[in-house]
């Protein structure tokens, strides 16, 4: 009895959401901020893929000089036909001229000479590109063919590793400064650079000007998606993170191809999909800062003014006294509290924990730009295929938003990888007869992929506390650009053996999926603020509900949705 007076006597510390519970789940502010969040995503989409159509290869063969005064049909053989089971015109050398120049004039019919022992040369006078498809891409603007070949994946791998860097300090920024202000900073770079990029002089400037834009790309993503998490409430934080972060960057994508198709040049592609940034300048006046933010950086007024605003928004009114001052030296306290990266390291459970996530973001990240950046060695017309990669997304979405809803975090991020990886590993199977059904399996294998995607981001959310959240995704996000570096390079393997891309892809996926099932379950757990809340890594093992019961736990409600229907 003298125990329970004691506790009686105890003021009791309430958390953020149960401060806020009075402005309810799905009023008109959530409303807005859920649109208008989503809709800064779209830039996202389109932006970052662009280079399967700015970088792409079109059709070409070595030049021949006009001056030579050669025939037509000497014209037709002055590049050699390579053998094979699909035989085709050399891309990367010719015969030698002088020698077909002899020739023409000894031979006036080129039939009559076998050609098999002529001497052969590079392409000394430059490249002829086919118009069929493009007016100009990089490749074709610069030579980025033959010896030079390598420089269009590394063009990528610049461009990601800017999205590196970028993740790297826009989450320790964001965590110091504010979501808000890095969110629309990183927009900038994004907008600024982008537009720069269209008057590069040679491939070089291109690349210093595709790492800057890389800078901001991602980074941009990674804030919004912190800020919506921060804004929304536990039973809508979901849906904003699949239904409306993820599925807004997939109709961005979407839009790609169909801007591409009518606009062919690749500066003027650029041009417009950067300049469409500079529609999302207003957002600034109705976006705001996040309220959690604000009380563990000690900014507790301006919290408290903000929820205020929030409050009269929905309509709503706001309790006369938001924080008690027990509350309040509690949120100082905390806010005190100095986090940097190396917090994720400091003890051996949020150092497993970090290790787990950013092997499987890595992987992810590998096996959603591979299959992406792919679309164009498909079989099929490129710009319907890249329709397609980008719509397959959609559902692959709202089936990771349904997994999120309604059963666990761990065995449905585990399931789909080991499904997306079991998928590629069939692709070595298919004959060419169907080759076909490759890219139906492709089409499956990124559904899968992207599942797993919009997944990773709740789930590693749900794992770090408030204090490191940003720096996790952050470092996370990271980890998933030394996967996206990796990707462009992914299919290229494909030179040396067909399969090799599909079962290396394959493989790691499912290895991923398994390594999964080490981390904590955070499916209906609240959200850690501190380092002390966040959960133990657990050994192997499908613990359920009947374990909390035996041990006198409070047994939470199925979903997020009950939780709020059962107060």
């Amino acid at each position: 009895m003298e125990v329970a007076a004691v506790d009686a006597d105890v003021p009791e510390v309430r958390d953020y959401d149960e401060v806020t519970d009075f402005l309810g789940d799905w009023g008109p502010f959530q409303k807005l901020i859920f649109a208008l969040l989503s809709f800064s995503i779209f830039p996202n989409g389109f932006c970052g893929l662009s280079v399967v159509f700015v970088g792409d290869v079109p059709d070409h063969r070595c030049s021949i000089p006009a001056n030579l005064n050669l025939s037509e049909a000497w014209m037709n053989r002055t590049i050699p036909l390579v053998p094979g089971d699909d035989p085709h015109y050399s891309k990367c050398s010719r015969y030698r001229l002088d020698v077909i120049v002899n020739l023409s004039e000894t031979f006036p019919d080129p039939d009559l000479v076998n050609m098999s022992g002529v001497e052969q040369e590079p392409c000394l006078d430059g490249w002829e590109y086919s118009r069929e498809q493009y007016i100009s891409t990089i490749v074709s603007e610069w030579d980025l063919v033959c010896n030079n070949d390598w420089k269009t994946p590394l063009s990528m791998s610049i461009f990601f590793l800017g999205v590196l860097i970028g993740s790297l300090f826009s989450g320790q920024l964001s965590d110091k400064f504010g979501r808000k202000v890095i969110m629309f900073g990183t927009m900038a770079v994004q907008c600024v650079f982008g537009i720069f990029q269209v008057f590069s002089p040679n491939w070089e400037i291109f690349c210093l000007l595709n790492f800057l834009v890389g800078l901001g790309q991602i980074s941009n993503y990674v804030a919004a998606f912190v800020l919506g998490t921060e804004l929304l409430r536990r039973s809508i934080r979901i849906m904003f993170c699949t239904l409306g972060t993820c599925i807004s960057y997939a109709i961005g994508y979407m839009l790609l191809p169909l801007f591409a198709y009518y606009i062919r040049n690749w500066r003027m592609l650029l041009l417009s999909l950067s300049l469409s940034s500079l529609l999302y300048i207003p957002l600034w006046w109705f976006i705001p800062e996040s309220p959690r933010w604000l009380i563990l950086n000690g900014r507790s007024k301006e919290a408290e003014e903000l929820l205020r605003n929030i409050a009269k928004k929905n309509g709503v009114v706001a309790p006369n006294v938001l924080f008690s001052d027990l509350e309040l030296e509690d949120m100082k306290a905390k806010s005190a509290q100095s986090y940097t990266i190396f917090h994720l390291v400091k003890t051996n459970n949020i150092r497993l924990i970090t290790i787990i996530n950013m092997l499987t973001w890595m992987i992810i990240t590998v096996g959603y730009y591979g299959l992406s950046l792919n679309t164009s060695n498909l079989h099929g017309n490129d710009y319907l295929n890249c329709f397609f990669s980008a719509a397959i997304e959609v559902p692959g979405y709202i089936a990771a938003w349904f997994f999120l809803w309604k059963f666990s975090r761990r065995l449905s991020h585990s399931g789909t990888l080991l499904l997306g990886g079991v998928i590629l590993l069939l692709i070595q199977f298919i004959t060419s007869d169907i080759s076909g059904l490759v890219t139906v399996l492709v089409m499956m294998g990124k559904l899968a992929t992207t599942c797993a995607f919009g997944m990773v981001y709740v789930y590693t959310s749900e794992l770090y506390p408030t204090a490191i959240r940003n720096t996790g995704i952050g470092v996370n996000s990271m980890a998933s650009r030394l996967g996206s570096i990796l990707s462009p390079y992914i299919f290229y393997l494909g030179v040396y053996q067909e399969f090799l891309p599909y079962i290396l892809l394959g493989s790691f996926t499912a290895l991923i999926g398994l390594l999964v099932l080490f981390l904590p379950e955070t499916f209906n757990h609240p959200l850690p603020d501190t380092i002390e809340q966040m959960q133990n890594i657990k050994r192997f093992s499908c613990q359920n509900l009947n374990i909390g019961i035996k041990r006198g736990r409070k047994i939470k409600p199925a979903t997020d949705l009950q939780e709020n229907k059962t107060g």
